[in-house]
């Protein structure tokens, strides 16, 4: 990142194209969301298949564009900078949206900014609750970690080890043959079953000091469910009778109470007034519950990013794009290049005094 010259711009074009969602978002310079469209890649079977994806991304792109425009009711002479989610992701995904912005603001004669997508999450939370200065549980399904700002940057007090909470819950789902629909991932999915039941079947519960670790929960959860469907065990072996739904609300609050704890921890070291949560994760009502429980005990206020912001979108791209170029902040061309495991302890954010 390089210091330019401000000038008298008023609307940031972002473009989010991390995973499997094409968003385009617009935003004024005041923190108006005037735009927030996008476009998702949604697999036949398993899971993102990055090439695909980035050839969802290509085909529907122009199309995106067209309505954030429409719906900002501008053009695209009046744009003032160009923003893109610059990492982390998947390699292909990031490359065509890199791709796409690098061409728009090259045609347009506008600034570039390269974004860290977790940075966006962060700043989309704060700007549509009013959250000030939170401690961040930040849960999607390629990241979970627990971040507060100290020092010119976000600071990481806890992590995931392995696999991302949304990932968990996505695998589980598709191993117990959930699909995802439009409107309805199989997160939501997992969460409609586990409201079905209250039976707590035992299953790992892995902390390491700050850190967490979810692969061996996945394992356990997804071995239990596959025993109440195979008919070739050995007579000897006798197991409970476990619904889906068993295993859903018990593989839910394992997972939640990990992060839970790990966020609690946090809260109490560093002391602050606000927790926020957001990612994709943070739709589910049963991780707000827990959460807002842990905030109200150590007296600090909660805040939830709001359902239309939780997921990957271009309107986070669009508003951390726009404090970005406001404090003078832009990415040249040549140095614009995909980060796949940018850190967002690694990323300095001179708009937070």
């Amino acid at each position: 990142m390089v210091k330019i010259k401000q000038t008298d711009c008023k609307y940031c074009l972002g473009i989010e194209s991390s995973a499997d969602d094409f968003g385009v978002g617009i935003t004024d310079f005041r923190g108006a969301i005037l735009a927030n469209q996008s476009e998702g890649y949604l697999p036949k079977e398993g899971g993102i298949h990055p090439r695909e994806a980035a050839r969802h991304h290509g085909d529907v792109a122009p199309s995106v564009l067209q309505q954030a425009l429409n719906t900002a009711g501008i053009k695209a002479h009046e744009l003032s900078c160009i923003a893109f989610s610059q990492g982390p992701g998947l390699g292909p995904s990031l490359r065509t949206g890199a791709t796409i912005a690098r061409a728009l603001a090259s045609y347009l004669d506008l600034p570039l900014v390269g974004v860290n997508h977790s940075v966006a999450h962060i700043e989309i939370g704060k700007l549509t609750t009013g959250a000030h200065d939170p401690l961040t549980l930040y849960a999607s399904g390629g990241n979970t970690l627990v971040t507060a700002y100290t020092t010119g940057r976000y600071r990481i007090f806890g992590e995931t080890l392995d696999i991302a909470l949304g990932n968990c819950l996505d695998v589980f789902g598709r191993e117990a043959g959930l699909k995802a629909k439009k409107g309805l991932p199989i997160g939501a999915a997992i969460e409609q079953l586990a409201q079905k039941s209250q039976r707590l079947i035992p299953l790992p519960y892995v902390v390491k000091g700050m850190d967490l670790s979810l692969s061996g929960l996945l394992t356990a959860a997804t071995t239990t469910l596959q025993q109440q469907h195979n008919s070739n065990l050995p007579d000897q072996i006798c197991l409970d009778d476990y619904s889906l739904a068993d295993v859903c609300y018990s593989l839910q609050e394992h997972a939640f109470s990990m992060v839970c704890e790990v966020t609690e921890r946090a809260l109490a070291h560093t002391e602050k007034k606000e927790v926020l949560l957001t990612g994709g994760v943070a739709a589910n009502k049963r991780l707000q519950t827990m959460l807002s429980i842990i905030a109200s005990e150590h007296n600090a206020q909660f805040s939830v990013v709001p359902k239309q912001y939780a997921t990957d979108n271009g309107a986070m791209i669009a508003w951390t794009g726009t404090l970005a170029y406001k404090h003078g902040l832009t990415t040249p061309i040549p140095q614009s290049m995909v980060k796949l495991r940018w850190r967002v302890d690694k990323v300095d954010v001179p708009w937070i005094q």
